[in-house]
């Protein structure tokens, strides 16, 4: 029997390179939310992925980035202990994209060491792929790896474990290997639901926006969740209720299906809408809500 492997890799980028969407590809299921827009993702997420006598903890983070608001300052933090945690970090560099925001990570001088994984490959030629692989030549010694993939073939998941399995210390598993993330199913009922706001409502409101699960009525085929959205002005509070609740009715049916495709079960979900004036900003209330 192979000796067990037990690690926490960091997933780190810019906003928007595709670390939720990374996430739920290696699991299979969907426990992280995914938006277009940039800066999403707030809270690091663990997901627990085994492969052969491996056991992965990737860490999803917010984004690399720098802000005045208390929040995103918050985020940042949250992106820094993750890196500093971790056995390995996992850079995503879109194929897309210059090689701008590696070096700026590089300037940031971590001890932990980092692979590079080049994502969204499937958007480029194989030319423009070996001369993108070709900028990184340079960089060589900074990191273990450099690995291409594609998250939409379903063959690069295994050649992307087996690569950086070998990064893994020796040690006994941390998890039970049945379990998928250690996120409590009420944050990624959340997840779920902010996900929503961020599909279905523009501007600045998803960014002012918080999710807490109120109650969870659990049934054997029928699960009830009550939900309160908390936004920082009162006119986000109409733009998210929406003429006649049109918006919030959308943001209700599209979190039910994401969250009865995860649970294999039927799901009645009730959201109200409420306002914390300046929320993002207001220390007392960041406590409260589980960000300080």
């Amino acid at each position: 029997m192979s000796e067990q492997r037990a690690g926490f890799v960091a997933v780190i980028g810019k906003p928007n390179a595709g670390k939720s969407s990374l996430l739920n590809w290696l699991l299979d299921e969907k426990i992280a939310m995914v938006s277009k827009k940039a800066n999403a993702t707030r809270k690091r997420a663990n997901a627990i992925v085994m492969h052969d006598s491996t056991q992965f903890i990737f860490i999803d983070t917010p984004g690399i980035h720098e802000s005045e608001k208390l929040l995103n300052k918050f985020m940042l933090e949250e992106t820094l202990k993750a890196m500093g945690d971790a056995d390995l970090i996992l850079f995503l560099s879109p194929a897309t994209d210059s090689l701008q925001s590696y070096r700026d990570f590089l300037s940031k001088e971590l001890k932990t060491p980092h692979a590079v994984l080049l994502t969204k490959c499937d958007k480029i030629t194989n030319r423009q792929l070996l001369e993108k692989l070709s900028e990184f030549e340079p960089y060589k010694s900074n990191f273990k790896t450099l690995i291409p993939v594609s998250i939409k073939h379903k063959s690069a998941k295994s050649y992307l474990l087996n690569e950086l399995q070998k990064f893994i210390p020796q040690h006994p598993y941390f998890y039970d290997p049945e379990l998928i993330s250690t996120q409590m199913m009420r944050e990624i009922y959340a997840e779920h639901i902010r996900e929503a706001v961020f599909e279905f409502v523009s501007d600045e409101v998803p960014y002012s926006s918080h999710v807490l699960i109120d109650k969870v009525e659990e049934g054997e085929k029928l699960e009830k969740i009550y939900a309160t959205i908390t936004v920082e002005k009162e006119n986000q509070k109409n733009i998210l209720i929406g003429q006649g609740g049109s918006v919030i009715k959308k943001i209700g049916i599209y979190s039910r299906k994401a969250i009865e495709k995860l649970t294999n079960k039927k799901i009645f979900i009730k959201i109200s809408v409420d306002y914390s004036k300046n929320w993002t900003k207001n220390e007392k209330t960041l406590i409260k809500l589980g960000f300080l």
